[in-house]
């Protein structure tokens, strides 16, 4: 098994690399240009989008943006704003922040233009609408191998891979908070998680798009409450913090990032990519929860979507960054989540490890379930309705098993076919940009 890990990780070293770097930011880069900065011009009416339809009856047909959003932000508020805010100090500095803002920047404009090409190119079929990047590559591409090899990825590494890694977060953060850890009491945690996805999940995406609709808020909103109250009380090294991040990006041995080894071509390096892999902008994963969405024009969802990773970067990895640098968690030994850990603790006292296992518990459980939903519409894509409920079951069957094992291999493998996921659907935005930017022309008139 250590063979075959390393064997990833050499893989995931040359998938990762700058290459791969360069594709993400510079697609984020070239559709800002083609979009003329639309996330700095529209990202007021991309709050109004989102937040409007709250405010409306909701329609039968379908299901507004709010919630669409809500299923997509999910995903996207993960462990990785947790573990992936502090591996990119650990790895970059303090400066690995500004460059984690940067690539939140540029990422806008890719998700823009991945959900609008979810709406234009969704299918319906009965009741129910599908969309996702395997149908914009198929129907928009014109490609049906590239689709397929797509829909497989997304499915071994969101829908099995992805929700294992999930799992085993959930029981390892839960393992700290009780302070024991045993086979019997892991298997009950994977088993419990497992049932409840499967109530969710057996409900469709009514059901799914209804509960994140009413959890993620909740979720997000106790988190950014306890990152305040610690900000609050460090509140006269908040502007010093923001300074350091900012230095550390332009000059880390000023700022004193190079004590702990970090240059400027780490700091961009761990910056972006944590930040790419946090929003998941250029995945392919969100377009899925985006093409349900009842709209009245595609370039709507497209600005609603750009909130999310608003939300997800600008807003809650900001505060877990504030949150490890104020408290100086980032100049112990430890790695990970376990640094974001010690960050709560040190900054709410003995209740922030409780309260940073109930936010990974809450963190995770939606990621499951909207990575889940994800990989289940690539499952139609290909095998139509009667593949589902076997996908549905072996996903649980990945939660239980998650729960069981140590995931490093898991997570390795996982990376790889994400990288695997982000190729093709690159590959298609870049070629129907001028389609985007058409549909992005025309809905303005209206």
């Amino acid at each position: 098994m250590e063979q075959l890990t390393n064997v990833f990780i050499e893989i995931n070293s040359f998938l990762w690399g700058p290459v791969m770097l360069i594709f993400l930011l510079g697609t984020g880069v070239w559709l800002t240009f083609q979009l003329r900065f639309i996330q700095v011009r529209s990202l007021g009416q991309g709050f109004k989008q989102t937040f409007a339809p709250l405010f409306k009856k909701e329609k039968t047909e379908g299901i507004h943006s709010f919630k669409a959003l809500a299923t997509s932000i999910s995903a996207q508020v993960g462990t990785g704003n947790l573990a992936g805010v502090a591996t990119a100090i650990a790895a970059g500095g303090p400066g690995a922040i500004f460059w984690m803002w940067i690539s939140s920047f540029f990422g806008m404009a890719t998700i823009f233009a991945e959900a609008v090409l979810a709406q234009l190119y969704k299918v319906k079929k009965g009741d129910q609408v599908h969309g996702g990047p395997a149908y914009y590559i198929r129907d928009g591409l014109g490609s049906k191998w590239l689709a397929g090899f797509f829909a497989i990825a997304i499915i071994i590494a969101l829908g099995f891979v992805g929700n294992m890694v999930q799992s085993n977060a959930i029981t390892t953060a839960m393992n700290e908070a009780m302070g024991s850890s045993s086979f019997m009491l892991n298997l009950g945690l994977g088993v419990a998680v497992a049932f409840f996805i499967g109530l969710i999940l057996f409900g469709g995406i009514t059901r799914i798009s209804s509960f994140a609709g009413n959890v993620v808020p909740v979720m997000a909103l106790l988190y950014i409450i306890g990152s305040l109250i610690i900000l609050v009380n460090f509140w006269d090294q908040v502007l010093p913090t923001l300074q350091l991040i900012v230095q550390a990006a332009i000059s880390p041995e000023a700022a004193g990032g190079g004590v702990l080894g970090a240059t400027i071509k780490e700091a961009i390096r761990y910056g972006i990519a944590r930040g790419l892999f946090s929003n998941e902008a250029g995945m392919g994963s969100t377009p899925h929860a985006h093409a349900i969405a009842n709209v009245k024009r595609p370039s709507h969802q497209g600005l609603v979507a750009m909130v999310g990773v608003f939300i997800d970067t600008v807003i809650i990895c900001t505060l877990t960054a504030m949150v490890i640098l104020i408290t100086e968690a980032h100049q112990t030994d430890l790695q990970g989540s376990a640094i974001t850990q010690e960050g709560f603790a040190r900054g709410l006292g003995e209740f922030g490890i409780p309260f940073i296992a109930i936010c990974l518990l809450f963190f995770a459980f939606t990621t499951i379930l909207g990575w889940a939903y994800f990989g289940e519409v690539n499952v139609k894509f290909l095998f139509g309705e009667k593949g589902v409920p076997l996908y549905r079951g072996i996903v649980l069957i990945f939660i239980v098993a998650g729960s069981l094992v140590q995931v490093d291999f898991v997570w390795q493998m996982a990376d790889t076919f994400n990288a695997l996921m982000v190729l093709p659907n690159l590959i298609a935005i870049l070629a129907l940009t001028k389609i985007i930017k058409n549909t992005w022309k025309q809905d303005q008139l209206h």
